[in-house]
């Protein structure tokens, strides 16, 4: 039986949010919108956990609770939400006897991570053939998007600019499609005016301005019974938020200059590289569209933190642009300059370098010298590696293909490596590599 949450929130944008999320991460959930409605359930029903705003219609939050305490020998964990001017409240409550609290605006995934520190239960994660990368942080998102193909509806993908956060939201609409022609429309909220915006999301009557001289499908219509994704959702200006949680909220929309309701149907993925989070704090994002966009997030780390991708993406460009024209490869050095470079632009910089070294470079093989300036030397002025790096390299590589091919399991990953998992061990520790639930193996 799934451990069951009791959640007590007055909003209902925000209560809605978060019981949709405690259900796809497996638990059940209780929700009620007041204090005095919780009371019996409380004491009669075996919760795991118990979340509580602290400021509540009826009654608070800590009167709730030292009631509770009060009737009620043997309560569950309380994590208790306040905004930031309760804070002192907060931590008369823990004083009293409750688990943890957090504060307003909520980070979901800080949420999600403290209920199943208490709650005491860890979802299962998923496999699949590496798409996205074959580095820890991006098999674990990827093991991932199965789950949220079949239950998520609204996804939100966080991330520095370039760092791929359309190919993860392609990759989910191609699982959640299951071989199907659904519409992918993608609209980027940044390259659009702000006086064309509602017109491009939401189509238009013929007429209903100077040049409307047909009416036209907007984006969420386009995106029927598909996906629709907004790209850098946090360069929407605040009138077309406003509209935008309308249109979430009663998922039907009507067209500039029109009358007539149209329902529509999709999931929705937005994506951004700002902090939303902040952006609700100084009042540049709507605190309510806040909580109805997170429900799910997927944190997409740059590329300098995941550098065992580099190469792996690297090989992946280069094949592309072998379709027209010749093969290249790239040399020791050029792998070693590649490796260590900070990408400021991430994956999509990776990518137009790759593509300006083939230009410009005459035969298959390309150098560390096809990516720098005439004057700049290898590895910003640094020694080129010796040959022992570079076959060391080469083995960390290796590892790292085999591990991602066998998702990660030691005992197949040595066999095919013909070593022991002693001897892999060590390996993997002489390269720096931590494989997830490496260390539960022995």
């Amino acid at each position: 039986m799934k451990p069951v949450i009791c959640l007590i929130e007055d909003d209902p944008i925000m209560g809605e949010a978060l019981v949709e999320r405690l259900e796809m991460e497996g638990y059940g959930c209780d929700w009620f919108q007041r204090g005095r409605d919780a009371l019996l359930p409380l004491q009669h029903k075996r919760y795991a956990l118990a979340i509580s705003d602290i400021r509540l219609p009826d009654l608070s939050g800590e009167d709730l609770f030292v009631e509770l305490q009060r009737e009620t020998p043997a309560l569950p964990p309380f994590l208790f939400i306040t905004g930031h001017g309760a804070i002192d409240q907060a931590v008369r409550l823990l004083k009293l006897g409750a688990a943890d609290y957090l504060t307003k605006p909520l980070d979901i995934p800080a949420l999600i991570a403290k209920v199943r520190e208490l709650a005491g239960r860890h979802p299962a994660g998923g496999e699949g053939e590496p798409r996205l990368g074959i580095s820890n942080a991006m098999r674990r998102i990827e093991a991932m998007l199965p789950r949220l193909a079949k239950q998520a509806r609204t996804v939100l993908i966080t991330g520095e600019s370039g760092v791929g956060k359309e190919v993860v939201a392609r990759t989910l609409h191609e699982l959640a499609a299951a071989g199907q022609k659904e519409p992918f429309i993608a609209v980027n909220c940044g390259a659009i005016a702000e006086s064309l915006m509602e017109s491009e999301l939401f189509g238009h009557e013929r007429g209903a301005f100077t040049g409307a001289v047909k009416e036209r499908r907007g984006a969420f219509e386009l995106a029927r019974g598909g996906t629709l994704f907004l790209d850098e959702i946090g360069d929407m200006p605040l009138s077309m938020q406003v509209k935008l949680l309308r249109a979430l909220q009663e998922r039907s929309i009507v067209r500039v200059g029109g009358e007539k309701t149209i329902q529509i149907d999709f999931r929705l993925i937005l994506a951004t590289h700002r902090d939303l989070k902040k952006m609700v704090e100084e009042g540049r994002f709507r605190e309510d569209l806040y909580y109805r966009v997170h429900v799910v997030q997927i944190d997409i780390p740059p590329l300098r933190e995941r550098r065992e991708d580099i190469l792996w993406l690297a090989d992946r460009f280069l094949a592309e642009f072998a379709q027209g024209g010749g093969v290249r490869r790239l040399d020791a050095d050029a792998e070693q300059w590649l490796i260590h470079a900070d990408w400021p632009g991430n994956v999509r910089e990776l990518r137009h370098a790759l593509e300006r070294a083939c230009i410009l470079s005459d035969g298959p093989l390309l150098t560390a010298s096809a990516f720098t300036d005439a004057e700049e030397k290898v590895g910003a002025g640094e020694a080129a590696p010796t040959l022992a790096a570079h076959v060391a390299e080469a083995e960390r590589r290796h590892i790292l293909s085999v591990l991602a091919a066998n998702h990660g399991r030691i005992a197949e990953t040595a066999a095919q490596l013909g070593i022991s998992r002693k001897n892999l061990w060590e390996k993997m520790k002489k390269h720096g590599i931590r494989e997830a639930g490496a260390d539960s193996i022995n």
